[in-house]
């Protein structure tokens, strides 16, 4: 479960003509990028994915000047084998793809995401399929996805829906608010009581491409059913810190 999926952007380029008065804007019409994370612990969605230790994370996105995007992103984790011998998993990956784009003042993004948990030994397969549109104003971004298979292994939770608002202030520059709050419905009879609201509120800093963040996560997700086999409530709070450099 991808903590933070990170979309691909479209990088402007501006060419100065020495010969003449006024400068010519051209966007690249193929862009590649990369991304690589150190962070304290893994949390998606407000609940941990490595048992509260550190996860390392990297990801490519290729973009079109069109607003086509394809990407890629990886993550260890470890919440399908803590203190359950029988399954064979140590790492997350995530492939996705959409459209983005703008619309006035207003920019929005549609796409959809496989997650995939490569291994043995699962009971309900974890692979899951979500499709998700976004639209965002200013420094906030609505953002719903809806999946399309079970959720993550929950069995009867096809249709599952999660809603969030983020927002991301610049205080001053190079140093931004960051602020979250999702909603995650788990659907089918059999996970009644699983679903939960998460929150997250943290400040970033980027220096020249390498972004320290530093966040406070907390949930209302249930110990009943958010507490692993190793006695951990993985929806309790936390402090997270993360360092990300983009290439």
């Amino acid at each position: 479960m991808r903590k933070t999926v990170i979309a691909s952007a479209l990088i402007a380029a501006s060419a100065v003509l020495p010969t003449m008065a006024t400068a010519a804007d051209a966007t690249p019409e193929h862009t590649f990028t990369s991304n690589v994370t150190l962070a304290s612990e893994y949390i998606y969605r407000g609940i941990g994915q490595t048992n509260r230790k550190p996860a390392v994370q990297g990801g490519f996105d290729y973009a079109h000047s069109s607003g086509l995007y394809l990407g890629t992103w990886a993550s260890n984790v470890s919440w399908l084998t803590d203190g359950n011998s029988t399954v064979s998993n140590s790492i997350e990956m995530d492939f996705y793809g959409g459209f983005k784009g703008t619309v006035g003042d207003f920019g929005y993004d549609v796409g959809l995401l496989q997650y995939f948990y490569p291994g043995t030994g699962y009971g309900n397969n974890p692979n899951t399929l979500e499709g998700y549109v976004s639209a965002g104003y200013s420094f906030l971004t609505l953002k719903y996805s809806h999946s399309f298979s079970d959720l993550f292994g929950w069995v009867g939770s096809k249709n599952s829906g999660y809603l969030e608002l983020n927002a991301a202030y610049e205080l001053v520059p190079t140093l931004n608010l960051v602020g979250h709050v999702g909603r995650q419905r788990v659907a089918g009879s059999t996970s009644e009581g699983a679903s939960y609201t998460d929150w997250k509120l943290g400040v970033t800093k980027d220096f020249s491409g390498t972004v320290l963040g530093l966040s406070y996560i907390t949930t209302n997700a249930s110990s009943a059913w958010y507490t692993n086999l190793l006695g951990k409530d993985l929806g309790k709070d936390r402090v997270v810190l993360s360092v990300t450099r983009s290439f």
